[in-house]
């Protein structure tokens, strides 16, 4: 009996190296984020701690900002396309993340108004504003540059201004580890689908 116990023990422990060899080797990154939360307001203006928000959940994650004219409806449409292909599954292992990083346009009310005219659905998406220093701890994390371009006034004496910024989707674990970066308004699709079945299998 003492035999059967080693040799299934010691089959467990080859199996479980095997997996998290190639779960590191499919993967590029292995970042922890629990480390340390962040405090934002989603859409609905409920304050709520990033990443506690996406605990146990795959998630897909862009920072954008709604000015944006070109970059930022394409990633956010990538990732509904996202949405769209995954399996039955998968569905409710799946959370989609927002984070803006331009919070003192885009307000939770402003983000709302982004999401509803992209017929964004709520139960799986999360839309977040903060302060300057929570949304620069978070972009620190994510390796996220966004540097103001030209700005003026318009006539009624608004700051009108586009952001130079990094084009990323970002893959994180059901453990809260950012594990892959793809690029936001041109990501390949089926890779994407691909790591979220590996990490939902």
């Amino acid at each position: 009996m003492k035999n059967y116990t080693k040799l299934f023990l010691g089959l467990f422990i080859i199996f479980a190296l095997n997996f998290l060899i190639g779960c590191y080797e499919r993967f590029p990154l292995d970042q922890d984020l629990t480390r340390t939360q962040n405090t934002f307001f989603n859409q609905d203006s409920v304050k709520v701690q990033f990443p506690k928000i996406i605990k146990d959940k795959i998630t897909l994650l862009a920072m954008v900002y709604t000015h944006c004219p070109d970059i930022c409806p394409m990633t956010t449409h990538n990732m509904q396309l996202v949405e769209q292909r995954l399996l039955d599954n998968l569905k409710n292992k799946v959370k989609f993340v927002v984070i803006s990083f331009d919070p003192n346009r885009d307000t939770p009310f402003v983000l709302k108004k982004f999401a509803e005219i992209r017929d964004i659905n709520f139960d799986s998406w999360t839309l977040l504003s903060g302060d300057d220093q929570n949304t620069k701890e978070v972009m620190l994390k994510f390796g996220i540059k966004a540097i103001p371009a030209d700005s003026a006034y318009d006539a009624d004496g608004e700051l009108r201004y586009n952001v130079i910024h990094t084009d990323r989707i970002s893959l994180i674990d059901q453990e809260g580890r950012l594990r892959s970066n793809y690029k936001g308004s041109i990501a390949n699709l089926d890779m994407i689908l691909e790591d979220i079945k590996y990490l939902g299998n």
